[in-house]
């Protein structure tokens, strides 16, 4: 028996109750009127209902219910079990495994979704395939799309059954098409896992992203391609800069509280006397002003080391003003934004800073200071404990400051020193600015695509000795020819064999100009950048003028029809070297 008011346990039949003290008088009283007569097989008799009380009563009614609801329940129908198939590796003829199908997306076990329907739900072509039994599902895993692209969907009717005719034509997807899509999608989007399960944290295996991207051919474009729908083209961020010093007027607008990282960029450029040039930004001044911006960082004090081969540097002015996030942010904008990239970094340097190594593994030379760069080699250079043992004292100071002093107990130990100071130079005296800089880099989320896709954008960002070549301007610029027969053609035909010889002589130097030269002229840029050149560069051939003309913002570059190649020639590289603004002559 329990209390009614506060549950409490209770003994036999009390009056009151021990815990809450109320009266439970009641729970004992009899039924004034009386009863004589009892139905044998119908229940408790009356002196019977009198002794168990009313609290009884209620436990046993719970008993009858909950034996009455446990047969209800059994008597339900259970549904039949669905069987779930899948046939194929979607894209191939080759049965689906689980191992195969994760080696062919490039994904852990965790990472793998499969999408389970009904076989009619996509049925794509006749209808008389969504009769089949629908106790049978097939396990097909999402089409080769594009990351703005759904699954085609069948319309359902309200019995169950696919609309046919009556319902309207039902919308297919070509399978090319999504195949293309799904490529791009999946290798853009291809997550980077670590196995959460190995107590230490393991390196990322970077090969195997490398090898699917040589795979299905992604390249920067299309990664890029995706990051600028980030770009808001209604939005725009104002910059007023002068060439004489494109740094200080770039820092000042994206310093602006106004700047917008997902605005379009609107450049204005202007003369050494303050007169605003004229000229409407479509996109040629914004690469012009990428391209100087990206030459103008190179040399200022955020790196330092040789020019093929940079690092991060520390100053502590810049640390101040919170410049090397600013930095970052100029190279993210510029290579988002159809731009250049630095490509000014050391490999050792990209490596560390995309998480593809954990320290930087720099050689001694790369050591800027030549004062520091000679007491490392003296100590690497040490012959014996004895002159070890020296240099080590004689160089203290400069080695308690990066906490390499230590005691040595053989030669070998130099190794470690040295290799201790290289890491303190290039790490962790720059670890504020490295940090702020890589939060400048993540503008638009680029950062993220040098972690997922480092070999893509290293051309980028790492310094290379290769140059333009002039089959690379030959391929790039597509000329735009009158109708096969007329006599403009003829003359075109002549011209256009002039440019290509005149392609030759650039990279040969035989101009006095280069193939970099050239390409500013003609689009703004020096060279190819990560992201697709667009509008397609194009040329196009004129009679009133005797010197080259370009417009950057479509670019265009329009070729003088002259009678012989070294008058072309000459027109061409003194209208190049000669041109003010960014192209228009």
């Amino acid at each position: 028996m329990f209390c009614p008011f506060c549950a409490v346990q209770l003994g036999d039949a009390p009056k009151f109750c021990p815990s809450c003290g109320q009266n439970l008088g009641f729970l004992t009283q009899l039924p004034s009127t009386p009863s004589t007569s009892s139905s044998e097989g119908c229940g408790p008799t009356v002196k019977e209902t009198r002794k168990e009380g009313r609290a009884a009563q209620f436990l046993r009614f719970r008993e009858v219910k909950e034996a009455e609801r446990r047969t209800s329940f059994s008597k339900l129908k259970k549904k039949q079990a669905i069987t779930v198939k899948v046939e194929n590796i979607p894209g191939t003829d080759r049965p689906f495994v689980l191992e195969h199908y994760k080696e062919a997306i490039g994904k852990s076990y965790q990472r793998i979704t499969l999408y389970i329907c009904l076989l009619q739900d996509l049925s794509y072509g006749d209808d008389s395939s969504s009769e089949s039994d629908d106790c049978e599902a097939f396990g097909r895993l999402p089409m080769k799309m594009s990351p703005k692209q759904s699954l085609p969907t069948t319309s359902r009717a309200s019995g169950g059954q696919a609309n046919g005719a009556g319902a309207g034509p039902k919308k297919t997807t070509s399978p090319n098409t999504s195949c293309e899509f799904y490529n791009t999608y999946t290798n853009v989007y291809a997550p980077v896992v670590i196995d959460s399960s190995s107590s230490d944290v393991e390196e990322v295996d970077y090969s195997q992203v490398e090898d699917r991207e040589q795979v299905f051919g992604l390249t920067a474009a299309d990664v890029l391609s995706n990051l600028s729908e980030a770009i808001d083209t209604s939005n725009c961020s104002r910059f007023n800069i002068n060439r004489a010093n494109v740094w200080d007027g770039a820092l000042r607008g994206f310093k602006r509280s106004s700047f917008d990282p997902t605005g379009s960029l609107l450049v204005k450029f202007t003369d050494d006397i303050g007169q605003t040039e004229d000229a409407v930004d479509t996109g040629g001044p914004t690469r012009e002003f990428l391209t100087l911006l990206m030459d103008a960082i190179k040399n200022r004090r955020f790196f330092e080391g040789r020019e093929d081969g940079k690092y991060l540097s520390f100053d502590s002015k810049a640390a101040d003003g919170d410049e090397y996030f600013h930095v970052g942010r100029m190279v993210a904008m510029s290579i988002v934004h159809g731009g250049p990239g630095p490509r000014c970094f050391s490999e050792n340097f990209y490596h560390y800073l995309v998480g593809k190594v954990k320290t930087i593994e720099a050689p001694i030379a790369d050591v800027p200071d030549p004062d520091l760069r000679n007491v490392l080699l003296e100590i690497k250079n040490a012959t014996t404990l004895e002159e070890l043992l020296e240099l080590n004292d004689k160089h203290a100071s400069m080695l308690q400051t990066a906490g390499c002093y230590r005691c040595l107990r053989t030669l070998e130990d130099k190794e470690q020193v040295v290799n201790d100071y290289i890491q303190w130079y290039f790490t962790y005296r720059n670890h504020v600015s490295f940090q702020r800089f890589k939060d400048g880099l993540a503008t638009l989320n680029l950062y993220n695509a040098l972690e997922q896709h480092p070999s893509l954008f290293q051309p980028y960002m790492v310094y290379s000795a290769e140059d333009l070549k002039a089959e690379t301007l030959e391929a790039l610029f597509r000329p735009q020819m009158s109708p096969t027969g007329s006599s403009n053609r003829q003359e075109e035909e002549r011209v256009l064999g002039y440019w290509l010889d005149y392609l030759i002589a650039v990279k040969e130097e035989a101009s006095g100009l280069s193939l970099q030269d050239v390409l500013m002229f003609a689009t703004g840029l020096k060279e190819i950048p990560a992201a697709k050149l667009t509008p397609q560069p194009q040329l196009t051939f004129q009679k009133n003028s005797r010197f080259p003309e370009a417009n950057v913002c479509s670019n265009t570059l329009k070729l003088p029809i002259l009678p012989s190649y070294e008058m072309f020639e000459e027109a061409m590289s003194y209208g190049i070297r000669n041109s003010p603004g960014f192209g228009l002559f």
